[in-house]
Formats: structure tokens, C-alpha cells, sequence
């Protein structure tokens, strides 16, 4: 038996935590920092790399990163020079996510496919090339921003003030030292995620996150409001193109250029026309898509995190997923993704039936009552025999979660129905 140590506190740690618990080859699932619904949470910060390798040493614990900020800190690479098992990409891996610039550079030099962009430092060149082209674009910050880094653009004036906001105003800090200007592509959008071991890449089952804060995708982009899984939109034939053409030639061009990726790889794809583009990597599993995908799981994940590591997925049985669609919706704190408060008595998870899971994210544990602690503060997530279905039971069920700065989208998952 084997401890596991998950890094991180968002609802994509507490789904990993909870489906790793499940595995009969773990014995105590510790979680750092976790929140208010994950057990045996560790007070340590997921960029304090030396307080948790040294945990992990010392509680005999195979480590699984959840989000992208200790990634990019290099937290896998300490731990392999301290011979720790870990589950996630290297420094070097990471700069797919760590580095918007550096992955548009990838994919060019290795015709994976993805919009026309030009790089810029200075906000007075990025306004003159705007005014110099006739199509509408996606303003991008270079480095780390939750999320929050990308503004979609609707005309020349909305590019400008994209330009100011991020070079100027540098409302994402040196996230924001320089941008990407790149063509807008319009079409549907879809999160597709596989699991590599540096040489193979097992596709996850199919899914679709949902953006913007408000319905029919109006509003500034968050961390994400939701996502389904499976999604009607990735046909067979499509998800076999975003294999072959995106992910397997991702990992095949890191390793001829030196760098071994290990873990999830996730493309963030534009449908257009029937073609898949790349709108971005990350380096991790999604969120809120990991509830979702980790609902309909029927094998051990364990299992599978440890073939990554030690290069042996090409040996493992293909992963089978329950014949059930799953829906997540995340319930927010009023005001997200700007201001919003905290600390807000929540109530209602006694009345959650079977075939739903709430998952926390922002949230804290207090005397035995649960907090609003983040501006996305749980995923409710729910089974049905069919997308309607499911979408039925998790609206039911985010109807029994009460706070009183509540807030969540209506159309989770709509956007499948119509492929029905």
C-alpha cells in the first residue's frame, strides 16, 4: 500500500483525491493545501516545493500536481533529483502552458495547427498591426493568468483596449510583459485530454468546458463554469484527427526536441469546417472538465498515474468509461470573475442524492460548517443515462446548495443537446 500526496485546492484536486481514494493499492490520500471538502489536508503551499517533497519523503507518498503554478516552478524536476515518484510534466514540459509564446513558437515550427499570430512588447506596435489587418482577433498574455489571460475581440476598438489592459495597465502583472495577437477563429470549442507517458498517449473520454461567466457564452472569460462529458461534438472521426494530428505529433515533437512529456496533455481545440485548431495547451488536467471525466472513470487511476511515470502506458488496457453522461456545473461567488466576498455560511449537501458528487474549490472548513472561500466555490456534478438527463439532475441538485451570494450558469451542457 502507497500513500498519495495531491497538490492543490481547486475542485480538480478534490475530484483526483476522490477517485484515488477509491484505488485498493492507496491507503491514506492526503491533499495540499485541499479546502473544505477534501480529508487529510496538509497546510503547505503549492509552490513551496521543499515542504512538500520533504512531506512526501517522509509519509512514503506518490505525488500527483494538479494545477500549473508549481509545473512551471519545476516542481517534478526537484522531486526526481530527490528520486520521488511524481506524476506531472517537467519544467520544460510545462512551458506549453507556462509560456503562451513558447507554445505558438512549437506548434508553427511543427505545423500542429493553430491560428496566425504576431508577438508584441510594445502596446503602440500592437495598435498599428490591429488597424493593419481586416479580421477580428484574441488577445493573449504571454505567461500564467488563471485562466483570465485571454480576450476574445469583437472589433479593432476592443483589441486596443486588450492591448492597454494587459501591456499597460499590466492587470495580469508579468504574466503580462508581452502579448499574442492571433487571428480569431469562430466555431465550437472543445477541451481534449490525454494521458502520456513521453512516448504513448491514451485519450481521456471527451468533453466541453464552458468559459465565459454568463449564458450563451456572453461576459469575460473565468477559470471555467462548467463542462460535460461525453461531448457529441468530438466525433469519432474528429477525436481520431485531434489525436493523431495535435496530440501524438505534440508528443512526439517535444521528445525529438529533447523534452519527454509526461502526464496530461490538454489541447484546448476550435472546430471549424471539420478541422481541429489549437487555441492553447495546458499541461494539466482541466477544471472544471476533471469532475466530469473522473465521474465516469471505470478503472483505477492509480494504476494509470504510475505507468505514466515509469513509461509502461503502451502495456496498460485501454481505459473504459462508464455508458453514462456526467454534467458539472460550478457554483461561483456572486461577482466572479472580478470582485466577490467570502465567507458565506453554505448549506444544503445533506439533500444530494446518489448520482451526484459536489466537489469543493472555494471553500473552508469551520467548526464542522463549510465556507465560501474563492470566486468558484463548488462543482456539483451529476450522472444520467442521457445528456438531458443529467443536465436534469444537476440543476436539481445545485438547487439544494444554498448561500447567499450564489451564482451559477443555466445552460451547462446545452450546447450538446442540439446534436441529438
Amino acid at each position: 500500500m502507497v500513500n498519495v500526496l495531491v497538490i492543490g485546492s481547486g475542485g480538480r484536486e478534490h475530484a483526483l483525491s476522490w477517485k484515488l481514494s477509491q484505488s485498493s493499492k492507496v491507503e491514506t490520500v492526503y491533499t495540499a493545501p485541499g479546502n473544505g471538502g477534501t480529508k487529510n489536508n496538509v497546510l503547505l503551499d503549492v509552490t513551496d516545493l521543499d515542504g512538500l517533497s520533504e512531506f512526501a519523503q517522509k509519509n512514503n507518498c506518490f505525488t500527483v500536481v494538479g494545477p500549473e503554478d508549481p509545473l512551471a516552478a519545476g516542481i517534478v524536476d526537484k522531486f526526481n533529483e530527490l528520486n520521488l515518484k511524481v506524476f506531472g510534466p517537467s519544467q520544460a514540459a510545462a512551458q506549453l502552458e507556462s509560456s503562451k509564446i513558447w507554445a505558438k513558437n512549437f506548434m508553427k515550427r511543427n505545423n500542429i495547427p493553430t491560428a496566425r499570430f504576431e508577438i508584441f512588447d510594445d502596446p503602440q506596435k500592437a495598435e498599428e498591426y490591429v488597424k493593419s489587418i481586416d479580421y477580428n482577433v484574441v488577445v493573449k498574455a504571454d505567461g500564467l493568468a488563471a485562466g483570465k489571460g485571454v480576450i476574445v475581440c469583437n472589433s479593432d476598438d476592443e483589441a486596443i483596449s486588450a492591448i492597454h489592459t494587459i501591456l499597460v495597465k499590466k492587470t495580469f502583472g508579468d504574466a503580462g510583459n508581452k502579448i499574442i495577437i492571433e487571428e480569431r477563429i469562430d466555431g465550437i470549442e472543445a477541451s481534449y485530454i490525454a494521458l502520456s507517458d513521453g512516448d504513448v498517449a491514451l485519450p481521456m473520454a471527451s468533453s466541453q468546458d464552458h468559459k465565459r461567466i454568463f449564458d450563451d457564452d456572453e461576459g469575460p472569460n473565468t477559470g471555467g463554469m462548467g463542462a460535460y462529458s461525453p461531448t457529441p461534438i468530438v466525433t469519432t472521426d474528429l477525436a481520431k484527427k485531434i489525436q493523431e494530428e495535435v496530440i501524438e505529433k505534440t508528443i512526439h515533437a517535444m521528445k525529438n526536441e529533447g523534452i519527454s512529456f509526461k502526464g496530461f496533455l490538454y489541447a484546448g481545440i476550435m472546430i471549424k469546417d471539420g478541422k481541429p485548431y489549437v487555441l492553447e495547451y495546458n499541461v494539466r488536467m482541466g477544471d472544471p472538465e476533471c469532475q466530469p471525466i473522473t465521474m465516469r472513470m471505470n478503472f483505477d487511476l492509480y494504476d494509470y498515474f504510475v505507468a505514466s511515470v515509469d513509461g509502461t502506458l503502451s502495456s496498460m488496457p485501454s481505459l473504459s468509461w462508464k455508458d453514462q453522461f456526467a454534467v458539472c456545473v460550478v457554483l461561483a461567488s456572486n461577482g466572479y470573475p472580478g470582485t466577490y466576498s467570502t465567507n458565506d455560511e453554505i448549506n444544503g449537501f445533506d439533500s444530494i442524492s446518489n448520482n451526484t458528487h459536489v466537489f469543493h474549490a472555494g471553500t473552508k472548513k469551520h467548526d464542522g460548517k463549510i465556507f465560501s472561500n474563492g470566486g468558484r466555490v463548488l462543482g456539483v456534478t451529476s450522472l444520467g443515462d442521457s445528456l438531458d438527463s443529467a443536465i436534469s439532475n444537476v440543476y436539481s441538485a445545485t438547487e439544494k446548495i444554498i448561500w447567499s451570494n450564489k451564482y451559477c450558469r443555466k445552460d451547462i451542457g446545452k450546447k450538446g443537446l442540439s446534436y441529438f
